[in-house]
């Protein structure tokens, strides 16, 4: 197995919205900023992408225009998860077909599978496609977590070349990296641990944060792979109190609404999310203001 699919920070990419569909204009803007800006690679259609409303038919264009754009400038992974193995094998052959160079499949929510389900889950999608597939272990939204011997199980299948962790359980990502050895990958899913994740010998992040302070995430990382770590240090706590106003509600309300102030989109949702309440809102600006990210 290889961990070249990409080392740093990747962005969890907003899809920019209008009443009528897509803002494919404000699209390909936030793909130009990011490239210009070291994001390290695309990662559309996922949770904070709002890829659970969105139809097949926008999934399809957003990639291939995405794809064509990006031109393997940086890679371009697809959010493909569902909680159907069928749906996930179709969406992941689907976004392989159009270019992308990897998917990032969760683990099925609702269904609630052991952990024997959820290793035939993510062997069949893996065994159906043949581009790189990253497991997105996230608990908090799936109401399953996957344990680092599962970890160690999909980890000889040579197309799952690693785990977005945002379990936020230290001990299963040492346990994991342990288990998995080199070849491996483990990202921080969670933008407040990436320091502490790159640390433990992690690859970096697929974060929310960078939808809005690209470079400083790109540059955090790139601190954590030199092993500055006291420095990553410093950056990762002074990035903190924006962190944590980015997910004062469920995301990706509150990073559309900083992206809005921004210029950069618009902060329009599909429900069932909504807008940010007036309160939060205030929070979320001030704590922009705080870390100097221009309004």
């Amino acid at each position: 197995m290889s961990q070249s699919l990409f080392r740093g920070s990747g962005v969890a990419l907003v899809t920019p919205m209008t009443p009528d569909g897509i803002d494919f204009p404000a699209l390909e803007q936030l793909i130009e900023w990011h490239i210009a800006s070291g994001t390290d690679a695309l990662i559309l259609c996922a949770t904070t992408g709002e890829g659970a409303t969105l139809t097949y038919a926008e999934r399809a264009e957003i990639i291939e225009r995405s794809v064509r754009q990006v031109n393997g400038r940086v890679p371009v992974i697809v959010g493909t998860g569902s909680n159907n193995t069928a749906s996930a094998i179709a969406l992941s052959r689907e976004a392989c077909a159009a270019g992308a160079d990897g998917v990032l499949v969760v683990t099925p929510y609702y269904n609630k599978a052991t952990q024997r389900g959820l290793v035939r889950h993510f062997t069949a999608v893996a065994d159906a496609v043949d581009r790189p597939l990253i497991v997105y272990n996230v608990p908090s939204r799936t109401g399953v977590s996957c344990t680092a011997e599962t970890y160690a199980v999909l980890a000889q299948h040579p197309n799952i070349v690693g785990v977005k962790e945002a379990s936020g359980s230290f001990a299963l990502i040492q346990e994991a990296l342990n288990l998995c050895g080199d070849g491996f990958s483990v990202w921080s899913g969670n933008d407040e641990d990436t320091a502490a994740v790159c640390a433990l010998g992690g690859a970096g992040v697929i974060s929310v944060a960078a939808n809005i302070v690209p470079r400083e995430m790109h540059r955090l990382v790139e601190l954590c792979l030199a092993d500055r770590i006291l420095e990553a240090g410093r950056e990762q706590l002074r990035l903190a109190p924006l962190i944590r106003a980015l997910f004062c509600e469920v995301n990706p309300i509150p990073v559309k609404t900083a992206m809005a102030r921004m210029g950069l989109c618009s902060d329009l949702l599909r429900l069932p999310l909504c807008e940010m309440s007036e309160e939060n809102r205030a929070r979320l600006f001030a704590a922009m203001d705080a870390c100097g990210v221009d309004a």
